[in-house]
């Protein structure tokens, strides 16, 4: 069984195997294998698909394919709450979905047979813990427990509407956790979510929307997939 990680075209930069397109019943994806691992570009090579355009249906069943046991996904977001603050890690434990116009099921009746799939524990307890255990290896607080709100993008958010959703209880908001991990669940993959806050989200800076960028985003986006992996490895 292979385990998998999806992640920003960023960790093409960090990943020294070559990325190849597959094709699935759902559309072509572009991933690198090597041994176990399963390494799949979200956004497709060199970042070509829009968070709202983003074959989310292809990925996991690319997943599906190699028989993936275990995945970690891993989203660039920006801050909502103190809970993560900006170059800080956290873990997704659930999530608000307000995307539209997404492929967001595998069993539509079509492809597949009509299917009610709940979703009330997405998110792997051990999995979670090895990634925990792994970034306190590394003297790494980490946020265990964020709400994240999907938008569709790919514009940002508004000042008023990121109140809305903190109101609601969001920590975190970033466009690509759904439905991809909706999907994943549905396929009954083992599945946990790393967030890493690049940005306060609108309204919260009083600079305005200052992003990480150069070398400190890129040591992040690195501290990331190496905790993701350990955390697979010992799974």
């Amino acid at each position: 069984m292979k385990k998998a990680i999806i992640a920003g075209t960023s960790i093409e930069d960090i990943i020294d195997k070559p990325f190849k397109t597959y094709t699935t019943d759902y559309g072509d994806v572009d991933a690198a294998l090597d041994g176990d691992f399963l390494f799949i570009l979200r956004h497709r090579s060199s970042h070509t698909a829009a968070p709202h355009l983003i074959n989310y249906l292809a990925n996991a069943a690319l997943l599906e394919h190699f028989e993936v046991s275990e995945v970690i996904t891993t989203h660039a977001v920006g801050s909502i709450t103190e809970r993560l603050l900006p170059t800080k890690i956290g873990l997704v434990s659930d999530f608000i979905d307000i995307t539209y116009g997404r492929a967001s099921t595998f069993f539509d009746g079509i492809m597949r047979p009509l299917k009610h799939v709940p979703m009330n524990d997405v998110f792997d307890d051990e999995l979670r813990f090895q990634v925990i255990r792994s970034s306190v290896d590394r003297n790494l607080r980490i946020s265990p427990a964020l709400t994240y709100i999907t938008t569709n993008g790919p514009r940002l958010e508004s000042k008023a509407e990121i109140r809305a959703y903190r109101a609601w209880g969001a920590d975190v908001v970033g466009m690509t956790l759904n439905p991809e991990v909706n999907l994943i669940h549905e396929l009954g993959i083992r599945l946990c979510s790393i967030c890493f806050s690049i940005n306060w989200a609108a309204g919260l800076d009083e600079e305005g929307i200052s992003f990480i960028e150069g070398e400190s985003r890129r040591k992040l986006i690195a501290s990331v997939l190496d905790i993701a992996l350990d955390a697979l490895k010992n799974t």
